[in-house]
């Protein structure tokens, strides 16, 4: 026995949905998640900031850490989609920290919710450890100028290594900060930085609690 069902947009349109020959329900995908009767999306772009609301990670975090984070929003929820880094020093090279010698400690890089931290690297020292977290990405470049732009920053080469969260990690649309809560990201400084310059950039958008 076969029962039939119709499935109607649920804001009053004429629209039903089809199913093809094979049994397959057409759907559409959307770069969105799931909006329903007021819902909202705006871009989003910042630095990742310390307390002070600096974006410069040349700091010295050797005695005291010094954390640069992307933090939730009290009214929407954040999706992070992609982290551009810039490490800028004139000379610099892969197996080097800048043109200076690889870090000791290194940054940590962790996501942190109630719950507590889930590490994503514990400690990068190198300018490959980043460009390696960023799977490769852009690749442009031969030889020792391979991941390599020059005159970037103060005039000097600089990696600029852009890690795709949602390609390397598998999320649709990218890291969920949740509206309101303590979730957020953090790039934990644990040595004295003394490049020409360390910083990075999150990108994405806020999406606005229904009503």
């Amino acid at each position: 026995m076969s029962v039939e069902v119709k499935i109607k947009d649920g804001r009053g349109t004429s629209y039903d949905a089809q199913v093809g020959f094979d049994g397959d329900l057409h759907t559409s995908s959307t770069g969105l998640p799931y909006f329903t009767t007021h819902t909202e999306a705006r871009l989003y772009r910042d630095y990742f900031l310390n307390s002070a609301g600096s974006n410069s990670m040349v700091v010295d975090g050797s005695v005291n850490n010094q954390q640069f984070t992307i933090n939730a929003d009290e009214q929407s929820d954040r999706y992070i989609s992609k982290i551009s880094f810039v490490i800028a020093d004139d000379g610099a090279q892969l197996n080097l920290f800048g043109a200076e010698a690889a870090l000791i400690n290194g940054v940590e890089f962790y996501y942190e919710d109630q719950l507590g931290k889930v590490i994503i690297n514990e400690g990068l020292t190198t300018n490959w450890d980043f460009v390696r977290l960023a799977g490769g990405q852009p690749a442009f470049g031969t030889g020792v100028s391979s991941f390599k732009a020059p005159n970037v920053e103060g005039k000097v080469d600089a990696y600029i290594p852009v890690i795709d969260i949602k390609v390397i990690f598998g999320f649709t649309y990218g890291l969920r900060l949740q509206a309101g809560s303590s979730q957020r990201i953090v790039l934990n400084i644990r040595d004295n930085i003394v490049v020409d310059s360390f910083n990075a950039i999150a990108y994405g958008f806020d999406r606005l609690k229904d009503e």
